[in-house]
């Protein structure tokens, strides 16, 4: 909307106005009775009802005082009585349940409306209206009738009346049984229990339509049809970790609290998040993947509980823009829905509604036999050197990669939880070439990127081909943040785009150490031994089992060591030693070259404490002018003032 425009003003004055007459039913709610204030109150008992032009208008009389304050014998309907025509909009006619024979309350500021060539005047703005219980007989009455069906008459006017056309005469069955519809659940007998709860409501295919009929209180008995083009989980905020689904709680991943996620699109291009509640376990999102990814659905019991635009969640519209334009012509409101009508020449959506399960269930309809929907875009695959020369910033990619290294980013001031991970990853479109791109990419994964327990388990066992659906390129980097799926099995449906998808063949290749090398990245590193970090120098035993660097001398026989994780006693231990070393490499003849050197031995006990003695006499001009094949390293930082680079051994997975 353009700021400061009629439209947006007009926006504002409706959200007052929602939010006006939200706060008067929950506080006559909260009072449970009706408001004291009688003045200016119109009260006013239901004659009949129908439904016209999306407005419920509901025959009146006129009321004096209200039923409760009148004698049996004066309640009787007084023929005498205005009769009046009150409206009452999709929301407010909702939320009264009203009936023939039912007392209304209506509240200022109401409106009469006296049209030419009419007698019965009409009452609008009737948003502040309650309806009044007039006995226990009336209170059992409302009871039984809410669970019951009514059905009310729904008036068509044609446009030929309406303009009043050449075919006027030609007259439409305004009142037939066809054009009655429920305007509240009907109960279901033993015989129907295999019906759907949702299948007595009406469907829509517009969530724009949806919202705005409904408002943000949310969709009682009506339901709307979309597609669903993304799934996905996302770390729950502080206000959803207390909440449950049932007796279970919202899952946690690693300390993380997260929830599942749907991304939908409608059959007008209008796309909303659909934020549902917990699964069993996060590994289930993969399942909800291929289940449901692709295929329609409906949506019902929801509530808006945030409206964001591009400027406030810019993760969410550049997933939205990597599915825009929709590959199939999408409706346009307002315009013939004939399919020559449908257009592409659309401009991306400018807001999206975030959406929430009304209750503690979930009221998400889908029909996983059906085909896939055309409205669907899967992700498209690409290769990392093709994302690699991509010019945009801020760029949706998905792609499938070879886990070399993963490494967790050490800052002792963030929780661990919350700490940045950096995997270090490659494909065949990156080692095949010969110069002029990298031959590894280091992908961030962000706190806020959900991880399967299984990819976890599958990284902290070996090299994996992962699938990483989603991921943001932007500035150089690629990052897993919200919205990114990691995968180990390729998607049922992606499009390769003509991509190089052939798996690694061969040992991996690193870039060696250069110029172009950067800090927190790997490289291979070949140089001299120039010199020896003596102060640095030092080695401990390890347990053989789990790795565990605290070893105690054993109680039992003090020549023995034990390990408290596995409460045995270490037989085999593993020595490691790290020593710094200085090399001088050719690659960066100017700068000095710091290299943190690990070794694993594994020996028994007495060769061991022969190998600790030896350390003890160890000579260092022995490993001096000592050529370095090719080392896998970490580069841990690069600075200019002194021209330095310091290095870590690391062994690829």
């Amino acid at each position: 909307l353009c700021r400061g425009g009629l439209a947006e003003r007009l926006c504002r004055l409706q959200n007052r106005e929602r939010s006006a007459i939200s706060f008067w039913r929950h506080q006559c709610l909260s009072d449970d009775k009706i408001p004291s204030d009688k003045s200016g109150v119109l009260i006013v008992r239901i004659l009949e009802i129908f439904e016209e032009c999306t407005i419920q208008v509901a025959i009146c009389q006129q009321l004096e005082q209200s039923p409760a304050t009148l004698s049996p014998e004066d309640a009787v309907i007084n023929a005498e009585e205005p009769v009046l025509k009150v409206l009452f909009t999709r929301e407010t006619a909702a939320h009264l349940k009203s009936r023939p024979q039912d007392v209304i309350h209506i509240y200022p500021p109401w409106q009469k409306l006296l049209l030419q060539n009419a007698d019965v005047p009409v009452i609008m703005n009737t948003y502040f209206s309650q309806k009044v219980l007039r006995s226990e007989h009336s209170e059992a009455r409302e009871k039984t009738y809410g669970l019951t069906k009514m059905l009310i008459r729904k008036n068509i006017i044609s446009l030929a009346q309406t303009f009043r056309l050449d075919d006027v005469n030609d007259k439409i069955h305004q009142e037939s049984s066809d054009n009655q519809v429920p305007c509240a659940p009907q109960t279901h007998n033993n015989g129907d229990s295999k019906q759907h709860p949702l299948a007595v409501s009406a469907v829509n295919d517009s969530l724009l339509e949806m919202v705005e009929s409904q408002g943000a209180v949310g969709w009682r008995e009506v339901q709307v049809q979309v597609v669903i083009q993304r799934v996905y989980c996302l770390p729950a905020r502080e206000g959803y970790r207390s909440q449950t689904h049932g007796n279970r709680p919202l899952l946690s991943n690693g300390g993380m609290f997260c929830r599942l996620c749907l991304l939908v699109q409608d059959a007008y291009g209008m796309f909303s998040e659909v934020q549902l509640q917990s699964l069993s376990s996060t590994d289930d999102v993969e399942q909800y993947c291929r289940r449901w990814e692709g295929k329609s659905c409906c949506l019902a019991g929801m509530k808006i509980l945030q409206r964001t635009t591009r400027g406030r969640a810019l993760g969410l519209f550049s997933l939205i823009d990597s599915l825009w334009p929709p590959v199939v012509p999408v409706k346009v409101p307002g315009q013939s829905q004939d399919s020559e009508m449908m257009t592409t020449n659309l401009p991306p959506p400018s807001f999206c509604y975030i959406l929430t399960v009304q209750s503690g269930e979930m009221h998400v309809e889908v029909d996983e036999e059906e085909q896939i929907s055309n409205l669907y875009q899967p992700p498209a695959v690409h290769g990392l050197k093709e994302i690699l020369r991509i010019d945009g910033c801020n760029e949706r990619c998905s792609f499938w990669a070879q886990v070399l290294y993963q490494r967790l980013q050490t800052k002792h001031s963030v929780p661990i939880d919350q700490r940045e991970m950096l995997l270090f990853v490659t494909d065949s479109t990156l080692q095949n070439v010969a110069h002029g791109i990298p031959k590894v990419v280091t992908v961030s994964v962000t706190a806020s990127c959900v991880l399967s327990t299984e990819i976890m388990e599958a990284l902290s066992a070996g090299s994996q081909l992962v699938f990483f659906k989603d991921a943001l390129w932007g500035n150089g980097r690629i990052i897993c943040v919200e919205r990114t799926v990691l995968l180990l099995q390729k998607p049922l449906l992606c499009s390769a785009a003509g991509a190089d998808l052939s798996e690694l063949t061969g040992p991996v290749r690193l870039d060696e150490l250069d110029s172009t090398t950067q800090a927190s990245s790997i490289c291979a590193l070949r140089g001299t031994v120039v010199g020896v970090n003596e102060s640095t120098a030092f080695s401990w035993p390890t347990c053989n089992r789990c790795g565990n660097g605290k070893l105690e001398v054993c109680p039992q026989d003090r020549e023995l060591l034990y390990c408290n994780q596995c409460s045995e006693v270490v037989t085999t231990p593993v020595l490691k030693m790290q020593l710094e070393v200085f090399l001088s490499c050719p690659s960066r003849s100017q700068s000095t070259v710091k290299v943190k050197v690990w070794h694993e031995i594994r020996a028994a006990l007495f060769v061991l404490l022969t190998m600790l003695l030896f350390l003890q006499t160890y000579e260092v001009q022995s490993v001096l002018g000592k050529e370095v094949g090719l080392l896998n390293c970490y580069v841990h930082s690069i600075t200019s003032h002194p021209n330095c680079v310091v290095l870590e051994e690391i062994v690829l997975l």
